[in-house]
């Protein structure tokens, strides 16, 4: 037989044969490399951040301060993706509320208005930075020196209150910016750089120690991150337990996507701060930052559906994914899926849009104000609408049935007003 004809009958066969779908085994091994990649980059730029705090309490000015808010900001962009996989992997979930708890009663912290307190929790008011040595749960603490050790151990949900954030993103957040006092007004904080000058030029007084307080944060917020780095590397625990077995792996992930889309996302982060037209219902509150970081929310969840990530430094990391064991499974589902992914983004990425343009996640909430809640309800609903198909890829895969995250704004709304 002619070579000729010999390769045309093998170039046939082998479009014939059916492409073999990736394996759970792959698809896990390459969702843990994708974990391990975005706590590398929130690693690498809460390195940087930690720099730009150390300037600016070195050499304070408006400059520095600056510097360390774009830092805060940068960080952000990363770790935010990352928030895909919570809710199915408790090691992620034990360790989270340490870097990005929040709502956070920040007079724990520092100064704030006259008018600020919460009657439900008596160190709302404490301003630790102003008071070296105060009462907790009947023990006296000796704040003189503020460490690390003193924000993780002794401040974070101090009595057992989540609203006691002491450490990660929002702490540090607070301290770079201050208080918003703009209600849904335009605005973010307004914290001056002086409150980290040396001397008579420091103002509303404990420079020394808000900027121990800082720098302090940013450090532990360096050695959580190491630490869940560790947990995804090679021979971490967070990849042993989605990747030993595949079929509980698998499960995490579309876990992890239906949680964050549903309760966390679409209905504690968005539609609650609406339904209350309440500014401390904001993500990144003091910032004004919040239209970021719910549209890299929405990224992120999307990343771990088709096994994608765009690092920091540009580079993108592609492999076998969720998408191609439910295309394997069911076409039209994954189709559906991968659809409505794309656009609960377009719906993020239109309040992105608003919140580059001066409308702020703040403002968009404001009682009355109907373009705001068309825009977040309809990233809400985009959300919602998703979470339905991914519920779906879970039957289609033949998985155990999983509750999803939820939320009494979209569950219950009633429940939010009683």
């Amino acid at each position: 037989m002619p070579m000729r004809l010999l390769s045309v009958l093998a170039l046939s066969t082998a479009l014939a044969s059916p492409v073999l779908a990736a394996t759970p085994e792959e698809v896990t091994q390459h969702y843990a490399d994708i974990a391990l990649a975005g706590y590398q980059d929130s690693l690498t730029t809460a390195q940087a951040l930690q720099a730009a705090v150390a300037a600016l309490i070195a050499t304070p000015s408006d400059e520095t301060l600056q510097a360390a808010k774009t830092a805060w900001l940068a960080a952000r962009v990363p770790y935010q993706q990352t928030e895909a996989f919570r809710f199915g992997n408790p090691i992620v979930d034990d360790w989270e509320g340490r870097v990005n708890a929040w709502p956070l009663d920040e007079g724990l912290i520092d100064y704030t208005s006259g008018d600020y307190g919460n009657e439900e929790n008596a160190l709302a008011t404490l301003n630790v930075i102003a008071t070296p040595k105060f009462t907790l749960s009947g023990k006296e603490i000796d704040a003189t020196t503020i460490t690390p050790e003193l924000l993780s151990g002794t401040l974070h949900e101090a009595d057992g209150i989540e609203a006691n954030v002491a450490s990660g993103y929002h702490a540090i957040e607070f301290l770079l910016w201050g208080q918003d006092l703009n209600g849904t007004n335009p605005g973010a904080g307004a914290r001056p750089f002086t409150d980290y000058a040396a001397g008579d030029a420091c103002t509303n007084g404990n420079c020394d120690r808000r900027a121990a307080y800082l720098q302090s944060a940013a450090d532990l917020l360096v050695s959580d991150l190491t630490e869940m780095v560790d947990n995804w590397d090679e021979d971490g625990p967070a990849r042993a337990a989605v990747t030993a077995d595949p079929q509980k792996g698998i499960l995490a992930a579309l876990t992890g996507m239906g949680s964050l889309s549903y309760g966390e996302l679409g209905g504690e982060r968005m539609k609650l701060g609406l339904m209350l037209n309440d500014p401390e219902e904001e993500h990144d509150c003091f910032s004004d930052n919040t239209h970021n970081s719910h549209y890299y929310d929405g990224i992120g969840i999307r990343n771990v559906y088709l096994g994608t990530y765009t690092r920091t430094d540009g580079s993108t990391l592609t492999g076998p994914a969720l998408t191609d064991l439910v295309a394997a499974a069911d076409p039209a589902v994954d189709a559906q899926l991968k659809s409505e992914l794309d656009a609960s983004v377009t719906a993020l990425k239109a309040v992105k849009d608003a919140g580059d343009a001066g409308k702020t996640y703040d403002t968009l909430i404001a009682p009355g104000n109907a373009e705001g809640e068309a825009l977040i309800m309809g990233a809400v609903n985009a959300l919602v609408t998703q979470t339905a198909s991914v519920d779906r890829a879970v039957t289609a895969l033949g998985l155990s049935k999983v509750e999803f995250e939820g939320s009494d704004s979209l569950d219950n709304p009633e429940a939010v007003f009683q």
